[in-house]
């Protein structure tokens, strides 16, 4: 269990310099089209487009299994420190299944998107140029179902005793 638990933290961590990675291209590429704008009138082509379509459908979606990784949702904890350790786990359980739920769904909701904007082949028309925006499509599902097995695992942690304390309940 540990062997696999090491195996989830490298892939999302992974995910994460992937992310920082993305972003750092994205202020390269923004800094770049501002430059060439300012000096020499001439903006890089598409910016906005590879930005929107591109860079930011990376940015926001493939992280979200390191976020999830590290408890870095946004989390309500009203009764939690009512409760006795026995229900917090019960309680932290719960939440992980229905969490878990929640991504699958829209991990399959953003698939057949996905795919419907593959199978037309979705572009945008900049210049006269065809910019395909259809692989970005498979941003979304990748992240959601990443983020879902990453919460099923944290149930399955949860559910045997063996989730670490600072994973459960970061400040």
């Amino acid at each position: 269990m540990q062997r696999l638990s090491d195996i989830i933290e490298r892939i999302v961590r992974l995910l994460a310099l992937l992310g920082a990675l993305g972003v750092i291209a994205m202020m390269l590429h923004v800094a770049l089209d501002v430059t060439m704008r300012g000096l020499f009138g001439a903006p890089i082509p598409a910016t906005v487009e590879i930005v929107s379509h591109y860079y930011m459908v990376f940015i926001a979606f493939l992280p979200l299994a390191w976020v999830e990784r590290r408890n870095g949702m946004v989390s309500v904890e009203v009764l939690e420190g009512l409760l006795p350790a026995p229900l917090l786990r019960v309680s932290d359980l719960l939440v992980a299944i229905l969490v878990t739920a929640i991504y699958a769904t829209i991990a399959i909701i953003t698939w057949k998107t996905a795919m419907t904007n593959f199978n037309s082949g979705s572009f945008v028309i900049v210049l006269n140029y065809r910019i395909p925006t259809w692989p970005t499509y498979f941003l979304p599902p990748a992240g959601f179902g990443l983020a879902a097995f990453v919460t099923a695992w944290r149930a399955f942690e949860t559910l045997l005793g063996a989730v670490r304390p600072e994973q459960v309940h970061e400040s």
